[in-house]
């Protein structure tokens, strides 16, 4: 006999679960983190709060965990997640030890300002869409805007009001290019440790391939000014190569089994809900 049907905050039919059960988007891991840290006041906590600088895909791999639970999970399974990133983020606050685009030294910065969780927020929905879509399949419109409706939710769950996020996806995406662009973000030394230790990890020779194209997409993924920023050289034949790279990955895919292109999380979760039914 089932037991209760929770499907937590989500749950089967959301595009939620449907684009963020897709081991692929793994891809944009390191961009998303180099992205984050590109802002001076979240490059400060992590610097100081966090061995982000020498274990960035530990770092990486405690944020896909809570976000897994907080998507897959039951109520109470999310609830308890989100709680924990709220209470870790209260002990994240000091001043900035550097002058950085529009932020003097000493700025006081504060893990709970909801400017910062937005952002942090922004550049995973942005590289989910843009690692879905690219490299796993096309997405209507209509469905790009559910899934960014749905991670209004997420957005709540990491702490950031929901009248503090842009309330449609242009805006979104209005929102994010500008950022981009903006003076928010700046070079500092703690985004250049980041960046190296996630593009040029130590790896034994025989993991450099594999690397290698992985590397290729985190700098694919990034903007002109970003890769100037990080001196990551770009041009038509390495486009050439991750576009070659993206169409083999997204004709093979649908060839795999689940149990190899799945989160394991999202297998969990199904075979919790067809269990209850």
């Amino acid at each position: 006999m089932g037991g209760s049907r929770d499907s937590g905050l989500f749950g089967p039919g959301t595009i939620t679960w449907r684009v963020n059960r897709e081991g692929t988007l793994l891809i944009g891991g390191g961009a998303a983190a180099i992205l984050q840290v590109a802002h001076p006041l979240v490059a400060a906590g992590v610097g100081e709060h966090s061995r982000y600088q020498t274990d960035p895909w530990g770092r990486l791999q405690r944020t896909l965990d809570i976000t897994t639970r907080i998507t897959f999970g039951s109520t109470d399974t999310a609830g308890r997640a989100a709680h924990a990133i709220q209470m870790a983020h209260k002990r994240v606050h000091g001043q900035l030890r550097w002058d950085a685009g529009r932020f003097p030294k000493g700025t006081p910065y504060d893990a709970d300002d909801p400017d910062l969780q937005m952002w942090v927020h922004a550049t995973l929905v942005a590289t989910s869409l843009a690692v879905y879509t690219r490299w796993i399949g096309p997405l209507s419109v209509g469905d790009q805007r559910r899934f960014y409706e749905e991670q209004k939710t997420m957005g709540e769950a990491f702490g950031v009001p929901r009248d503090h996020q842009p309330s449609t996806l242009p805006d979104f995406f209005d929102y994010y290019d500008a950022m981009l662009e903006s003076d928010d973000l700046a070079s500092t030394p703690v985004l250049h440790e980041v960046a190296e230790s996630i593009l040029n990890p130590d790896l034994p020779l025989r993991g450099r391939p594999v690397w290698d194209a992985i590397k290729l997409a985190t700098t694919g993924l990034l903007t002109p000014r970003w890769r100037d920023e990080l001196g990551l050289p770009w041009g038509p034949n390495r486009e050439r190569v991750l576009e070659a790279s993206r169409f083999v990955l997204r004709r093979g895919l649908p060839l795999m089994p689940s149990v190899v292109r799945e989160f394991p999380g999202a297998r969990y979760a199904d075979r919790r809900i067809r269990t209850a039914a």
